[in-house]
Order: C-alpha cells, then structure tokens, then sequence
C-alpha cells in the first residue's frame, strides 16, 4: 500500500476514534479510566503478564463501544422512525458493552485486589520501572490525551489540523525519553532539533497554528517528563 494511502486510511480511522469521542461521553469516560489504569498499572508494579491482560481489556472495552456506536448510526440511517426491532438491535449492541465492561472489572478487580490489599495493610510504595516500559505507556498516554482534546475543541482532522498538534505531542515525548535513556547532552540535543523542526513542519504546511504545536509540544513533554520522573529507576 502506497504511503500516501496508508495515511489517508490512518487519518479515516483515527476520525472515526474522535467521532466516537466527540459524540459519546461513554468512549470518553472509558478513555480516562484507560489512562487511570495504566497509571495504577505503573504505581502498583503489575506483573508483566498481568498488565497484558489488564491492557487487553481495555481494548477490548474501547473496540466494543465504538462499534456500538456505529451499529447505532447504522440502525438510526435504516429505521427512520421507531422500530420495536431497531430497539432489540440497539440493546443487544448495548448489551455486549456492558459484557464487555463487566469481565473487564472482574479482570482488574482479580489482578488489583492483591495489590491494594498490600498496599493498605504496608503503605503504598510507588513501583519502578524500565524505561522501555515507561516509554511506551507515556507514548500511550499521551496518545489518549491527544485524542480526547482533539474531541473536545473538535476542529481539524487527526493527522491534519486540530487542537493539539499530536505530532508535536509525540516528537517531544520521544525527546524527553530519549533524555532519560542517553542522559547524554548530544543524543538529547540531536533529538530536540529533530522535534523541533517536525513541530516547525505542521505550521510551515499550514496545518496548524504555533501556538496548538506549542501546546502539543507541551503535553507530550510534560507527560512523559512526569511519568520518568514518578516511575523510573535512580
């Protein structure tokens, strides 16, 4: 598949993930649960085969509930006026959302509870953590919150245009992990200009203002920079 194409189907799906976003206040409360969850992930020490299957249903729940939303766009298109098996369909698709929610809380509340228990019973003690696995649930993250600002201010598109810039967001997490990894000034520096002039890029090109690639720029830092800070090895 051409580069072209693959971007232009990346940016159709990712307009659907902020559709969902935008529209449904369900996706959005699933999304902030999804970030709570990584980060209690982080400051319990899951196991590593605990936190796939905790990252799993996440997904899982996430995947569920926006085809729930597209089976409901499909059903209001077909059935213009109210239908009694048009209500079936739409309950039956709730239906597997709430399935899919209940295993997932039963998932995290087998894999937490341990965790939890100890914690109260001997104090909470922040886990620490690789940089490779903190690197990649900052990139995550800031992926998410990417997500549901964009939804929010509601203008542009995923990969063009909007607020924030999320290549910016994502230029600048990679920078600020890298600092960590290399604590070496030359790798860091190199890796700032390369930032810096891919945010440069999306205003150049006009797909967004200085101040949205400032703002992204300044989430992906300031994210990434808090999670090495809290969760990484001294």
């Amino acid at each position: 598949m051409p580069l072209r194409k693959f971007v232009e189907s990346a940016n159709f799906a990712i307009e659907g993930i902020l559709h969902a976003a935008k529209t449904e206040r369900h996706l959005r409360y699933h999304l902030y649960s999804a970030v709570l969850i990584l980060l209690l992930s982080l400051i319990l020490g899951v196991s590593r085969l605990e936190f796939v299957a905790i990252a799993i249903s996440a997904i899982v729940v996430l995947s569920v509930e926006m085809l729930n939303t597209a089976i409901e766009l499909i059903v209001d298109i077909l059935f213009k006026d109210y239908d009694k098996k048009a209500k079936i369909i739409k309950d039956i698709s709730a239906g597997a959302v709430l399935t899919a929610a209940i295993g997932s809380a039963v998932i995290g509340y087998t894999i937490f509870l341990p965790y939890l228990k100890n914690a109260f019973e001997h104090g909470l003690i922040i886990a620490h953590h690789s940089g490779e696995d903190i690197a990649v649930i900052s990139l995550v993250v800031v992926l998410i919150l990417v997500i549901i600002t964009k939804s929010f201010f509601g203008r542009g598109t995923p990969l063009r245009g909007g607020l924030p810039s999320g290549h910016a967001a994502v230029a600048f997490s990679v920078w600020v992990a890298i600092t960590f990894f290399t604590r070496s000034f030359m790798p860091s520096s190199l890796i700032f200009i390369l930032a810096v002039l891919i945010s440069q890029s999306r205003v150049s090109v006009g797909a967004h203002r200085p101040w949205e690639v400032v703002l992204g720029a300044f989430i992906g830092a300031a994210v990434t920079f808090f999670i090495f800070q809290l969760f990484l090895y001294h």
